[in-house]
């Protein structure tokens, strides 16, 4: 379970905000135990407060992770200011679940139409992207992140983005390339993830690297049925295997934590 978003322009209301939302999701996860996890909930891009609730989230609530958007009102994760919680996820080897929000120029960019159609998706492959370039995905394998939506536009730009990233920064020769790096991520199946999506990403990582998702609630039960009957009739990259077996043993690799 995750609530990406807990920020909407007062920093107090953020921080009670969060509060309530992990204490409600760590709830859940009591009552019945063993069923349910949650990713927490931080109120970026107040970063100190984000670090109290971080330590709060993990300490007293036993949070599998946390849910980062892709930006919080403009600052993105790439920002300096963010920089002391990402030191904070490194070193305690959190699990950070990204989910994309609109950037600050949506009203432009969308045209109109409805954005969480392709605003979404780019500003996933814009945030991690900014990763890659600023070498926070070198930090492997402490930092885990898990990508939305089958990564988003990830899956075409992955060689362009490579390209450039040779191109501008040459002087980095003992860093993993950029394929190398995302290849390193996990993804989630939310969303259309077939004919098209699925496929595609399975061009950039193994099947080792697939959760699944569904987006719901958001996505109401009548598409999430619909979506994981695309998903369940689709073949499985995997010998022997089903998409459940594949997915959940993924998941459980994906959220355990390593020994310090």
């Amino acid at each position: 379970m995750s609530s990406p978003g807990v920020h909407f322009g007062d920093s107090a209301a953020a921080r009670r905000l969060a509060r309530e939302v992990n204490e409600e999701a760590a709830g859940i996860v009591r009552d019945p135990p063993g069923r349910f996890g949650f990713f927490a909930s931080l109120p970026l891009p107040d970063v100190d407060a984000a670090l109290a609730e971080l330590a709060h989230a993990l300490d007293a609530l036993g949070a599998d992770g946390v849910v980062l958007e892709t930006n919080s009102h403009g600052v993105y994760l790439c920002d300096p200011r963010p920089e002391p919680l990402f030191a904070a996820l490194d070193r305690r080897a959190v699990t950070v679940f990204l989910h994309p929000t609109s950037p600050v120029c949506w009203g432009q960019s969308a045209l109109g139409r409805p954005h969480p159609m392709i605003e979404f998706v780019f500003d996933t492959a814009r945030t991690v992207t900014d990763l890659l370039m600023a070498g926070v995905l070198e930090r492997p394998p402490d930092l885990r992140v898990i990508v939305p939506h089958c990564g988003g536009a990830l899956p075409v730009l992955a060689d362009r983005v490579d390209g450039f990233l040779r191109l501008f920064q040459p002087d980095r020769t003992h860093a993993p390339d950029a394929v190398t790096q995302l290849r390193r991520l996990c993804y989630d199946t939310a969303g259309p993830a077939f004919p098209r999506q699925l496929p595609a990403l399975l061009n950039l990582v193994g099947p080792d690297r697939l959760l699944y998702g569904s987006d719901y609630c958001w996505t109401p039960a009548h598409g999430v049925d619909a979506h994981l009957a695309s998903v369940q009739a689709a073949e499985v990259p995997v010998p022997g295997a089903t998409w459940q077996s594949l997915t959940t043993a993924n998941a459980r690799r994906a959220l355990s934590r390593p020994a310090r």
